[in-house]
């Protein structure tokens, strides 16, 4: 029964945050640097979740076939690759990696 209870208790806390939304008076959310926390917040908060996927795995801090991948997909975004392009070199290099024992 407690699964129910923590689905319930997220959908009512979804459902605040979506009203608290609501609330905000227009004005606050025309201010600019509302606005350009509004467009930087999202791409700090991928960031932080693509290094703490990356770069943990039970609590502690490792580097494995996942970094490589990471890095070779920056280096496709730095060559200005399609996105295709570099989630598939993505996957490549950390599949090479995996199958070399690493």
């Amino acid at each position: 029964m407690n699964v129910w209870i923590a689905i319930a208790l997220t959908a009512v806390g979804c459902y605040g945050v979506k009203l608290l939304g609501l609330l905000v008076p227009a004005g606050a959310l025309e201010r600019p640097v509302v606005q350009r926390l509004a467009a930087l917040l999202p791409v700090a908060l991928l960031a932080a979740l693509t290094a703490q996927q990356t770069f943990s795995a039970d609590g502690a801090l490792v580097l494995d076939a996942r970094a490589a991948g990471l890095a070779a997909a920056a280096v496709a975004l730095i060559l200005r690759a399609p996105f295709l392009i570099v989630v598939a070199a993505a996957v490549v290099v950390t599949a090479g990696v995996r199958a070399l024992g690493g």
